[in-house]
């Protein structure tokens, strides 16, 4: 019996944890409750843009004026229509969990620009490579140049001959007058 070159499913299961070729397909599993599945990109903006809302004297002001209405709200109001008392547990809390969530916000934006600025250094170092490789070229031209000048007749030195031939032709006319 000729066997076929694929791998049975039976023989992908056994593989499926040992192996990570790349001939071999992989055995997707059947899932009852689907992931969720999200963009990226589009989170990583939008951490960034709450990352940078939340390093402006903007959100300081707010977050100050909310704290300040907060604890005045609770200290001066009538007890009935207080909602956290003095040692301001609620109040507490929800500080807690917004610096819960803003570290870690903060670090992906963090993490975000610093993928760009490798980038940009990447960039950065494949100008410098090329400007250096042309700063070497245009050098040796220069250099070139200067030699080839070098072996050139200049104005001063072709006038300087044209002076000396005329004065041996002038002393030839004399020699034969």
């Amino acid at each position: 019996m000729a066997r076929d070159d694929r791998l049975s499913t039976d023989e992908r299961r056994l593989f499926r944890g040992t192996t990570t070729r790349l001939d071999v397909p992989r055995d997707w599993r059947r899932t009852f409750v689907p992931r969720p599945a999200y963009d990226a990109d589009a989170f990583g903006r939008l951490s960034e843009r709450i990352a940078r809302f939340l390093g402006t004297g903007q959100f300081l002001v707010y977050m100050t004026a909310t704290i300040l209405f907060w604890v005045g709200w609770n200290i001066f109001a009538p007890e009935s229509v207080r909602f956290d008392q003095y040692p301001f547990i609620f109040l507490t809390l929800a500080l807690s969990l917004q610096a819960s969530y803003a570290a870690p916000l903060i670090l992906l934006a963090q993490n975000r620009q610093e993928a760009r600025d490798r980038v940009q250094y990447e960039r950065d170092r494949d100008v410098d490579a090329r400007t250096r490789a042309d700063m070497e070229f245009l050098a040796r031209e220069v250099a070139a140049l200067r030699m080839a000048v070098g072996e050139v007749a200049t104005r001063d030195f072709l006038r300087s001959e044209l002076r000396s031939l005329l004065a041996d032709l002038d002393t030839r006319e004399d020699d034969r007058v």
